[in-house]
């Protein structure tokens, strides 16, 4: 009996041990609720599965060849009672399942925002060919392949894509959201503790899919305000000749920083769609009034 109890005691600690990290270990109010949707739906649907595994069993056992007490009944076609039992347990649980689900998806609406007395930061997130793009509008710089935020601080993402759709997931933060070019879609999302959390793309979009992730470091709010004084003052512009060169094809691409992007570049991203003519042509505005 030991030996039994030892397998399964191990066999539960290596599938557990898979269970950081990931939608499990949530560390925002968002990623909590998703997980108590999980919770709630494992349970309702455990509430079915169990009986009748374990009425599978009893049934079995029950009729067993050598068991005389048990009745033969081979004319035995419908019972009302019965009847009432196989549907309405399955009708209950879709219900209820259902009834979950339709709550947690209006309560956790993408484009909700997060409640809090504190200020939201504004993101803009760009999918490219496989890498990702961060814009910080207010702060005004950028990243590659990194994400910074606050900790405790509601995070607001407008979210495109430079051609193929893509899907953007934090697991420990948030759902997945897809990214579609010509298209802007919006998350909310919150760091409530600080850590280095993955994120990575969830839709298959070519060769350097594999690649395609990147770091989310949640900082106190002093030392993202460092972060950002530090930032600006170290790495390259980020026009429409640098956007142009961003968005070739690229695999693996090492996390960086732009200490100054071009004003409304995001938007210029999402007029102009996948590839234009003249991708240099991604300027803001203001810029190519002053070239003329």
């Amino acid at each position: 009996m030991r030996y039994p109890v030892l397998a399964g005691a191990l066999i539960g600690a290596v599938t557990l041990g898979g269970c950081s990290e990931g939608v499990l270990d949530p560390k925002g109010p968002i990623s909590i609720a998703e997980r108590l949707i999980l919770f709630n739906s494992l349970g309702i649907m455990l509430a079915i599965v169990i009986p009748t595994i374990l009425a599978t069993l009893g049934v079995a056992y029950w009729f067993r060849s050598s068991n005389k007490r048990a009745r033969y009944r081979p004319n035995f076609d419908y019972s009302g009672r019965l009847e009432v039992l196989v549907w309405s347990i399955p009708a209950m649980t879709v219900l209820l399942v259902g009834g979950v689900a339709w709550v947690g998806s209006h309560d956790l609406d993408p484009r909700r925002p997060i409640a809090s007395a504190v200020k939201p930061i504004r993101v803009q997130v760009v999918s490219l060919d496989w890498k990702w793009l961060f814009i910080y509008p207010e702060q005004g710089i950028g990243s590659v392949n990194q994400l910074t935020i606050p900790v405790g601080t509601p995070v607001s993402f407008e979210l495109t894509s430079s051609g193929v759709m893509n899907s953007f997931w934090v697991p420990q933060l948030a759902g997945q959201i897809y990214t579609m070019e010509g298209m802007v879609t919006r998350l909310h999302l919150q760091a409530d503790h600080p850590g280095t959390y993955r994120g990575l793309s969830a839709n298959f979009s070519g060769d350097g899919f594999a690649d395609m992730h990147f770091d989310v470091h949640a900082l106190p709010a002093e030392r993202f305000a460092q972060w950002v004084d530090t930032k600006r003052n170290t790495g390259p512009l980020l026009d429409g000749q640098a956007y142009a060169t961003l968005a070739r094809p690229s695999k693996a691409v090492a996390p960086s920083t732009y200490r100054v992007v071009a004003p409304d570049l995001f938007n210029s991203i999402v007029s102009f769609g996948t590839q234009p003519d003249d991708p240099s042509s991604i300027t803001h505005p203001m810029s190519q009034r002053a070239a003329r």
